[in-house]
């Protein structure tokens, strides 16, 4: 099985506009996943690390990157191809209540 890292974006306002038997769902969906050994969690705040030619390591607080949603989770799964990971993160929180979320690959 291949592993791949997942990154839910999303808001307050998309979740509270989601109809409830939806985000029901979607958070069955995520119990069945934690109850299949996935890893995921909510996005705490971040911290750049940098240690440039090994010369010293600096921090800024804050996210590197920028995008219209903020980041709400994080997950490692499995899926036998990129597909099934596709149809695995379709129905969690995010996809669902008009966020979105990424799948990455995780490459040897």
């Amino acid at each position: 099985m291949a592993k791949f890292v997942t990154i839910g974006y999303g808001d307050r306002d998309g979740y509270d506009r989601t109809e409830q038997g939806v985000r029901d769902a979607a958070h069955e969906h995520d119990e069945l996943l934690r109850r299949d050994s996935v890893v995921m969690g909510i996005a705490g705040p971040p911290v750049q690390v940098r240690n440039h030619a090994a010369a010293g390591v600096t921090t800024q607080e804050g996210p590197f990157l920028s995008a219209s949603l903020p980041v709400a989770g994080f997950a490692v799964i499995e899926a036998a191809t990129a597909a099934e990971a596709v149809q695995i993160a379709s129905g969690t929180p995010c996809a669902v209540a008009y966020g979105v979320v990424e799948v990455w690959p995780l490459q040897d």
